[in-house]
């Protein structure tokens, strides 16, 4: 009981004290983006997005040219000028005929107008609701979130990564956002198709499901779906860990791996790979921020390098393996993500993508700081004693 009040207590300053700091830091994001990167996957084009304002308006040029279908998935839709824009879009396209289903997690939406989610009648909107009967039996498996982000349209163009819909993305946040069109989307088609069929209420009618003759082992979805306990995402980055002979380069928006996860980058070290983690200096969630760093030693000390993003929050969840092997998707890796919410992150064999991605990695790397190993173990007792009063919540974020 007493460490449990203290973890508490120590989560309760770290919050007070950082909204004390957070009203004196530069409200202006300065960072580093490229125009948007395009490439061939086996006859998928791919487009890689660095910068929120790009990605919508891509995102928006599809809604507003579709012809058939557009499938919208997104953890945080707010009610702001980018927002409107994009409802604005799919109310116009349904006037056109185009059928349209909506999915936004109701939790993660709870400070917008439920006013904002009203739409013709037309449209079909799915709430992921805030809480599940099933958590009153203490069902684990039905309190993840839908943390997905998606846009089809007409079952051609589609786009996933890490940007929730907000003007404050679109130009205040570093985050990766792919575009595919050509065979490889119907790996998106097919992930929003499944979950709105499995989770839908009943008034909401089914999405006829499609099958496809193309078989494309190097550009596929991993999709998290903890009704189902099926959590295919830890893998692909543990797998792509294990193999790797060169180099690891992660960008993390919140980084609090388990302890097989931190055991596999040191592994990797330990052969001799390059590995190195870019993660926010400070993000817009204090307490997984000190969770992170409880961490930093033991990496470190194995040979890991950590940067810091400076001057703004990095939200993307990707990575990039020798060369070859390339995710871009929703998913953190910490618990909540790996084996707790809807989740989807592409796993993709291409070298000219893995070499578009090193070329980002790159330059986020020039807006970073790398931490010292001597500067992080001089820092003052009380942020360690901090550190390892919070560790106990390490399971549960």
């Amino acid at each position: 009981m007493l460490a449990t009040a203290s973890t508490l207590s120590a989560a309760a300053t770290v919050i007070v004290a950082d909204q004390v700091t957070r009203r004196h830091r530069q409200r202006t994001a300065r960072f580093p983006h490229l125009p948007p990167q395009h490439v061939d996957v086996h006859g998928t084009s791919a487009t890689v997005y660095t910068y929120g304002a790009d990605v919508y308006r891509d995102m928006l040029d599809a809604i507003r040219s579709a012809k058939t279908s557009v499938y919208l998935e997104s953890y945080i839709w707010k009610n702001d000028v980018v927002g409107v824009e994009f409802k604005d879009a799919v109310i116009d396209a349904a006037q056109r005929g185009v059928e349209v289903y909506l999915i936004f997690d109701s939790f993660a939406n709870l400070v917008v107008p439920r006013s904002f989610f009203a739409f013709p009648k037309n449209i079909h909107v799915f709430a992921y609701p805030m809480i599940r009967p099933q958590v009153l039996f203490l069902d684990i498996k039905y309190t993840g979130r839908d943390h997905r982000k998606i846009l089809v349209v007409d079952e051609e163009i589609g786009f996933v990564g890490g940007f929730n819909i907000g003007t404050t993305y679109a130009t205040q946040w570093r985050d990766t956002h792919l575009k595919l069109t050509g065979p490889g989307v119907w790996e998106l088609t097919s992930a929003f198709v499944t979950f709105w069929n499995h989770n839908r209420p009943e008034q909401l009618p089914i999405i006829e499901p499609q099958a496809t003759p193309d078989w494309l082992p190097r550009i596929q979805t991993a999709e998290n779906a903890p009704i189902r306990q099926v959590y295919p995402v830890r893998n692909i980055y543990l797998s792509a860990i294990r193999r790797a002979t060169h180099h690891i380069y992660l960008t993390q928006a919140y980084f609090i791996p388990d302890k097989v996860f931190v055991q596999d980058l040191l592994d990797a070290a330990a052969r001799g790979v390059d590995v190195r983690i870019v993660v926010p200096e400070a993000s817009n969630h204090v307490i997984a921020d000190w969770l992170s760093r409880g961490l930093y030693s033991t990496l470190m000390r194995g040979g890991v390098t950590i940067w810091l993003f400076r001057n703004a929050m990095v939200h993307a969840k990707t990575a990039t393996v020798d060369g070859i092997w390339t995710t871009i998707g929703t998913a953190n890796i910490d618990r909540l993500s790996l084996q707790g919410n809807y989740e989807i992150n592409m796993s993709i064999y291409d070298r000219d993508l893995a070499q578009t991605m090193e070329k980002v990695f790159s330059m986020d790397l020039g807006n970073c700081r790398r931490l010292d190993l001597d500067e992080w173990e001089s820092r003052p007792l009380i942020n360690r004693i901090g550190e390892a009063l919070l560790a106990p919540l390490r399971p549960l974020l």
